[in-house]
């Protein structure tokens, strides 16, 4: 049985800095359901005593496993569901099941493609490795000398920008990447203008995926944020916003319904079916046929980048959470659907 958010006696223990999109889309949520966290400093006695993740991501929660045994969870998806099972109240999953798949949709979509304009912007243009190489270091810690950061600024610079292949960030990608972004925020700022959020009235977890990287892109990076400000000020101006939810009144009729979808959330929907869903598709089929190179076709262009079995992971959850509906409820997203290219997903 959840427990309510205000009787928790112990806050979550998080590692994390605020250069990390997922540590801001996880802050942020737990700000607004008013669950207590603490942060964790990577310069601590304290996390050098806590168990480490598989793999090394943030933010790093510190939870109980089913033996009581503390364990560091990493993966924001399934996170944002445990909770939802544990701590009860203002909710970011929509009651309406239809409308909670498309708010599963766009939250792969902000994770697994916003993601790629992310480090793509931060580590393709010189303007912006200067800017993340000089800050990101001390967002972990101040309390060094200018001489101390240095070596630390150098290397990291030189890691990311070798890495952002990775992501899907080449000389061939670039203009996909870039005016997928430019698009994106043309939709979002038409959507923002008929609700404040992407169903209805409060946030989902498909605001708090895009958010996270918003974060980064539009307040900053430098290049992605004069976009951002020259092409959608209102996207900047609620980035800042959804920081900090926590004294937003809800209600559970808040949210849209499936009778009521607007044509700017069908619009978003047919550019993650435009540029996402072929992605997704393609890194699929590469991952299956053991492929280490995804070769597919993105937005009428070519895509090539590694295979990254984690989004082929991704797929699979979004087909297995199609399935899990009643077939009434199939039939009515399908028509929501239909014509966007989100239906080639299944």
């Amino acid at each position: 049985m959840p427990i309510p958010a205000s009787e928790i006696t112990e806050p979550l223990r998080i590692m994390g800095v605020a250069g990390s999109p997922y540590t801001r889309k996880m802050r942020a949520l737990l700000r607004f359901r008013g669950i207590p966290y603490r942060i964790i400093r990577q310069s601590s006695a304290e996390f050098a005593s806590l168990p480490k993740p598989k793999v090394g991501l943030l933010p790093t929660f510190y939870l109980p496993n089913e033996n009581g045994e503390t364990v560091a969870v990493t993966d924001s998806t399934p996170l944002i569901r445990r909770f939802e099972r544990e701590y009860s109240g203002r909710s970011v999953l929509p009651t309406d099941p239809v409308i909670r798949f498309i708010d599963f949709l766009l939250e792969d979509y902000g994770d697994e493609w916003l993601t790629k304009c992310m480090f793509h912007f931060r580590w393709a243009h010189q303007s912006d490795i200067d800017k993340a190489a000089s800050i990101l270091p001390f967002y972990s810690k101040v309390d060094v000398t200018d001489e101390q950061v240095a070596p630390f600024s150098k290397r990291i610079g030189e890691l990311q920008v070798s890495r952002i292949y990775v992501v899907g960030s080449n000389e061939t990608t670039a203009p996909i990447i870039e005016a997928s972004y430019v698009r994106f925020l043309s939709l979002f700022d038409a959507h923002l203008q008929t609700m404040p959020f992407l169903l209805g009235n409060r946030p989902g977890t498909g605001d708090y995926g895009c958010y996270g990287q918003l974060t980064q892109l539009a307040l900053f990076d430098p290049t992605p944020s004069a976009i951002t400000v020259a092409n959608a000020p209102r996207v900047y101006g609620w980035t800042e916003d959804t920081e900090d939810l926590s004294g937003l009144p809800v209600t559970d009729d808040d949210w849209i319904t499936r009778d009521t979808v607007p044509d700017t959330l069908r619009a978003l929907l047919t550019e993650v079916g435009r540029v996402h869903v072929p992605f997704l598709l393609g890194n699929a089929a590469a991952h299956a046929s053991g492929s280490k190179q995804v070769d597919c076709i993105v937005d009428g262009e070519k895509w090539v980048q590694p295979t990254f079995p984690y989004q082929a992971k991704c797929l699979g959850w979004l087909r297995d959470e199609r399935e899990a509906l009643s077939s009434d409820d199939r039939a009515d997203l399908d028509k929501i659907l239909a014509g966007t290219g989100c239906e080639a997903l299944f």
